[in-house]
């Protein structure tokens, strides 16, 4: 269910550009990427930082794009969020001397401090690779083959995730398992 409400506004955006114009496409993005807002808030009662601030850069490149008539705005939207996502990251784990990562999942997962600082600088390199992607196919393809990107492009961050999954649950320290299945043979 999770995956489909992801999935929900650059779907509708796809078919609205397949069927019509990158600026209708806009439109229904803002509308879809609302909706789902919505529709996370009373699942949820609150919105992750990561939601609130795709919406607020989807409505607002999408406003420039439709009220000056220029796409630019919209195709270069994921290069600043992906960039704005990796200074933040990067910021708060070498200036600031805090794992983002940590705060956010920590009370989930528990890794050790080193690995933390893997993963960090994982999603970093991850978000600036993206934005890098994102700026070259907004400025040397055409919009056609930029929003096939976006569609297809979804393999990257669905890979990423996966990946992260895979290595958080690799590195999840064995006491927690182990003092799980002592409580539960101390019972018996």
């Amino acid at each position: 269910m999770k995956i489909a409400l992801d999935l929900f506004p650059i779907l509708l955006f796809f078919a609205a550009y397949k069927f019509g114009t990158i600026y209708l496409a806009t439109g229904v993005l803002m509308a879809a990427t609302l909706v789902q807002s919505l529709w996370m808030y009373k699942m949820d009662g609150k919105l992750a930082t990561m939601q609130k601030a795709t919406l607020a850069l989807i409505l607002i490149f999408g406003s420039l794009t439709l009220f000056f008539q220029d796409e630019r705005f919209i195709k270069f939207k994921p290069t600043l969020l992906y960039f704005c996502m990796g200074m933040g990251l990067l910021i708060s784990q070498f200036l600031l001397k805090k794992n983002f990562l940590k705060t956010m999942l920590g009370a989930q997962v528990n890794l050790p401090a080193a690995k933390w600082g893997t993963l960090s600088v994982a999603w970093i390199l991850y978000c600036f690779f993206m934005a890098i992607v994102n700026a070259y196919v907004a400025s040397y393809y055409t919009t056609e083959e930029w929003v096939n990107f976006k569609i297809w492009g979804y393999v990257f961050p669905l890979a990423f995730i996966v990946g992260t999954g895979i290595y958080i649950a690799k590195n999840i320290p064995p006491e927690t398992a182990s003092a799980n299945d002592q409580s539960g043979d101390s019972q018996q």
